[in-house]
C-alpha cells in the first residue's frame, strides 16, 4: 500500500472527523484521489467504521466494562474462528480476541452494571459446550482506550481534605 494511504489512515485512526481537505494537506494527495481511496477502502472493508472515544465513567447512566478470559475446547469442525464468530454475535460483547497464555480468548463486555454481567457470562458464555473455563476481570478505571487518554485535563479529582 502506498505510503500516503498509510499515513491517511493513521490519521483517520487519531480523528475520524479530518475531512478529505485536511488528509490532502496532511498526505499531499489531492482531496478528489483522497475521497475515491476512501471509498475504496470502505468497499473492500480495511475501513470498518468512524468511530467516536466516549468516557463512560463520565456519564451518570454509563456502562461498565469486563474483560472475560475464556479456554476453549475445539471442535473438528469449527476451529477458534468458528467459537469466535458465535461470541462476537452477542450484543454485550466489545470485541474477541484469540490470545496466546493460559487463555485462549479474551472478550471485551459492555453491561450496566456489574451484576448484568456475571449473569451474562453465568447464562450465555459459561454455559456453552465449548467453553471450559471462564475468568472475569471487570474493568475498574480506563486511562487510555483506543489510543486516546481518558486522563489529564478533562479528569475530574477530588479535592484534598486537611484536618
Amino acid at each position: 500500500m502506498e505510503q500516503w494511504v498509510l499515513s491517511m489512515l493513521e490519521a483517520l485512526e487519531s480523528n475520524a472527523k479530518l475531512t478529505p481537505e485536511e488528509l490532502s494537506e496532511l498526505t499531499g494527495a489531492a482531496p478528489d484521489e483522497i475521497r475515491a481511496k476512501l471509498s475504496t477502502l470502505e468497499g473492500v472493508g480495511v475501513i470498518r467504521k468512524y468511530k467516536t472515544a466516549i468516557d463512560w465513567s463520565a456519564v451518570d447512566d454509563g456502562f461498565v466494562y469486563a474483560i472475560i478470559e475464556l479456554k476453549v475446547i475445539l471442535e473438528r469442525e469449527g476451529g477458534y474462528d468458528e467459537i469466535a464468530k458465535r461470541l462476537a454475535n452477542f450484543d454485550e460483547v466489545s470485541s474477541v480476541r484469540l490470545v496466546s497464555g493460559d487463555h485462549d480468548l479474551s472478550l471485551t463486555v459492555r453491561g450496566r452494571s456489574m451484576k448484568e454481567i456475571a449473569f451474562f457470562v453465568a447464562d450465555k458464555i459459561a454455559t456453552l459446550h465449548q467453553i471450559t473455563n471462564t475468568a472475569t476481570h471487570f474493568v475498574l478505571k480506563s486511562y487510555k482506550e483506543d489510543g486516546v487518554l481518558m486522563i489529564g485535563e478533562h479528569e475530574h479529582s477530588r479535592l484534598v481534605i486537611s484536618p
